[in-house]
């Protein structure tokens, strides 16, 4: 044994073992190279995120974290890795398409805007006029998720 592998097999009797040196040593040499840590699924959710965020006008933030909720690990996204947008497009576009899917989204950011602002939601009521205070109406969304995908498809 040359005096450089003894000086290393020393430091390694002293050393205490991490988890870290553990997981890395059953992955086995090379397991990390060149790779993220970090999934394509993961790298796209927060890539959406962070892109709805910036796109979306929504002053309480509650539609954002809803829409961004119903992205993660949605079919359309999974479909679309390489361009998540598109896969956020296609969400959209399948809550235009369904007076249902876009009923139970403004249901849910009402929801969440409540829990933000310690308020009761406010709930449209089918055949009653939104009332003026509502931040999260069909039309209301509608009209932003339009501009969403238009937004998205320009791009």
């Amino acid at each position: 044994m040359s005096e450089d592998e003894e000086v290393e097999a020393e430091i390694r009797r002293a050393r205490k073992t991490t988890s870290k040196d553990v997981l890395a040593k059953m992955a086995g040499p090379g397991a990390m190279k060149g790779a993220s840590p970090v999934s394509r699924q993961q790298q796209a959710e927060i890539a959406l995120g962070t892109w709805i965020r910036s796109h979306l006008p929504d002053p309480s933030g509650a539609l954002q974290l809803v829409l961004h909720r119903h992205v993660k690990g949605s079919g359309p996204l999974l479909d679309n890795l390489d361009n998540p947008l598109l896969g956020l497009a296609a969400l959209c576009e399948n809550a235009l398409e369904s007076d249902y899917l876009l009923e139970e989204l403004v249901r849910e950011a009402d929801v969440e805007w409540g829990q933000r602002m310690d308020e009761r939601p406010h709930f449209e009521i089918d055949g009653r006029a939104a009332g003026p205070d509502d931040p999260y109406t069909c039309q209301s969304v509608r009209e932003i998720l339009s501009a969403l995908v238009t937004s998205i498809r320009k791009s």
